[in-house]
């Protein structure tokens, strides 16, 4: 059974900084390109950064370039995304999950809550 569990997500002011990850199983994660979405209060889901199985390989929405850095631990099969300098537009819940050709969404996790807020 393929499982992606976020964690990491929590009340933060602006300006602070969160680390969220994500743990998988059922799946082969070092040949997995990866990635987190987003989803803010009533807008769609988007992609906030992707990495490839070779980690050099990295996208980054424009909106989050130079804030956020997405890595990766094949040795524990799990996925991080280091978010800096957090905006109260970067409210949203964040989601894990695989990136299937074309950057299309694979399997995806149940997500975490971010919430940036004075």
């Amino acid at each position: 059974e393929v499982q992606l569990v976020e964690s990491g997500g929590d009340l933060v002011q602006p300006g602070g900084s969160l680390r969220l990850s994500c743990a998988t199983s059922g799946f082969t994660f070092s040949q997995s390109s990866m990635g987190w979405l987003r989803q803010a209060p009533g807008k769609g889901l988007d992609w906030v950064s992707r990495i490839g199985t070779i980690i050099t390989t990295r996208y980054y929405a424009e909106a989050v370039k130079g804030r956020f850095t997405i890595s990766r631990d094949d040795t524990k099969n799990t996925l991080y995304l280091q978010m800096d300098s957090l905006k109260t537009e970067d409210t949203a819940i964040y989601y894990c999950a695989t990136v299937e050709p074309g950057a299309q969404i694979g399997y995806k996790g149940q997500g975490t809550q971010v919430t940036v807020s004075s």
